[in-house]
């Protein structure tokens, strides 16, 4: 089989008037793509460490990456909808010796980090790549550097944390058959587009984005999921399956989507966060089309439960809920949280999983889990209390240490509370300290996108002479849920 270098660098030498990418009601030409990735390779050099990739779904960010495949760097995946501040420290963090990045996101605070690191700087701008400074990489940044695609893990094993896929792992488990000529159905240049949606930088989207890149199939590429854009693809390419996030299906039946467009769909695959019965529920009853649920993380690089059509055939409502059976290879227990005992069963317990994509040891999980006497997996929720909006997973303690850097903040709590779209949202109460004016809620948002992703900032407030505690003064969780009960304002009178 090939390497990912000689299949990008195949990619890349492509007939330049072959039709690549559909991006914004245009489609964009093998002959743009590569001429994209030849402007980042000609400044890039091939000694040149960490890479850090901040990357948009746009044609010069997929263009960006199949470059630095074709050269064989060491690619970490960065996210990029965040604040200057944030992606300024994310970088500073990471240390990279060379930042690919759209030029959107070089704002002065992100120029300024990268100017301390004397990074080289490369600049997408619509179909040019253009070299911004050339820094000066040191021999400590080329140490670690083997091939590979780095991402940051989605929280499933505890806070999210930098993960390594090497260039074979991605063979083997993210392309797969696609790549392989003996499995190849015909030319994958005339198959109906791909829908790619989901962001490149994880590994959803890495599932979604390399196997089309790679093989030539053709591909309609959103900057972000929508309902509108989502229904246009199904309308205009009919595909038999397709896929979206667990948030989008309560926005399709938001949107009132006539069931006749939808026609072509037999099925409709969805993962990465919880997914309401009752959702599912309205949607299999609208629409005629069952939802397959799948469980997986980054830590397993990729999915290790999936229900089936042959599963559900055979199962039907009795496994309604359920994400499926382990694929192949994959193990999975679920332990006693006080005794480490695998439970029986039906037992609720802490998820552990061998996924053999990452090799032979148990990987703990933050997650509560049922495995029936059938092998179907039921996801429970989390352990760590962690908040699964849409399908990022956002740690309470997070949000509470950066809002508490405020000095107006004597003490942070934040919980998720049921969202009809998202499934849960960050809501924050907090305490102010004595002797300070209670903040607007504006300040206090400018305050954390200074320091986290959009995805962290709470969707409402309360702030208080003081938080609710138990006797034991421990912060009582269930009364700062229920001050979001009822409609009040943001600010509650001081003492």
């Amino acid at each position: 089989m090939a390497t990912i270098e000689e299949l990008a660098r195949a990619a890349l030498q492509r007939e330049p008037t072959l039709p690549a990418l559909e991006f914004n009601g245009a489609w964009i030409h093998w002959g743009e793509i590569s001429r994209i990735a030849a402007g980042v390779r000609s400044v890039v050099q091939s000694n040149s460490g960490k890479i850090a990739l901040v990357t948009r779904n746009r044609p010069s960010g997929l263009a960006a990456l199949l470059g630095l495949l074709a050269d064989g760097h060491a690619i970490r995946m960065v996210y990029p909808f965040q604040s200057a501040a944030s992606l300024a420290a994310d970088l500073e963090r990471i240390g990279p010796s060379t930042v690919v990045a759209d030029q959107d996101d070089l704002a002065p605070e992100v120029l300024q980090a990268l100017d301390n690191l004397d990074a080289t700087v490369v600049a997408l701008d619509g179909a040019d790549a253009r070299l911004l400074r050339s820094g000066d990489v040191a021999d400590s940044q080329l140490l670690h550097t083997a091939p590979g695609i780095e991402i940051l893990t989605s929280g499933t094993t505890g806070p999210p944390k930098p993960f390594a896929l090497s260039y074979q792992q991605v063979i083997d488990h993210i392309l797969g058959e696609s790549v392989s000529p003996a499995k190849q159905v015909g030319d994958p240049a005339e198959l109906p587009p791909a829908l790619l949606m989901f962001p490149v930088g994880n590994i959803s989207g890495l599932y979604s984005t390399l196997p089309p890149l790679l093989t030539g199939q053709r591909a309609v590429l959103l900057e972000k999921f929508t309902v509108a854009d989502w229904h246009d693809y199904v309308l205009r390419f009919r595909p038999i399956m397709s896929g979206m996030p667990p948030a989008g299906i309560q926005m399709v039946l938001d949107a009132n989507i006539p069931s006749g467009d939808l026609s072509s769909l037999q099925v409709l695959g969805t993962g990465a966060a919880p997914l309401d019965p009752n959702v599912k529920r309205a949607f299999e009853d609208r629409y005629g089309i069952p939802i397959l649920l799948s469980y997986g993380a980054t830590e397993f690089a990729g999915p290790v439960t999936r229900m089936t059509p042959e599963l559900l055939q055979k199962w039907g409502d009795e496994k309604f809920d359920s994400v499926g059976r382990a694929l192949p290879g994959v193990q999975i227990r679920v332990l006693d949280p006080d005794t480490e005992k695998e439970q029986p069963a039906g037992r609720e317990g802490i998820l552990e999983v061998v996924s053999p994509r990452i090799g032979p040891d148990w990987i703990r999980t933050s997650d509560l889990a049922v495995i029936d006497a059938d092998g179907f997996l039921f996801h429970r929720g989390r352990a760590d209390g962690a908040i699964m909006r849409g399908g990022f997973k956002l740690m309470p303690s997070v949000i509470e240490q950066a809002l508490q850097t405020h000095p107006a903040v004597a003490h942070a709590c934040v919980v998720g509370i049921a969202h009809h779209r998202l499934g849960e949202v960050p809501v924050a109460a907090i305490e102010v300290a004595a002797g300070q004016t209670a903040p607007a809620a504006d300040t206090l948002e400018n305050h954390l996108r200074g320091q986290l992703p959009s995805t962290h900032i709470p969707s409402d407030w309360r702030l208080l002479p003081t938080l609710p505690r138990t006797p034991s003064m421990k912060v009582d969780l269930p009364a700062v849920r229920k001050l979001f009960e009822k409609p009040t304002a943001v600010t509650v009178a001081m003492d």
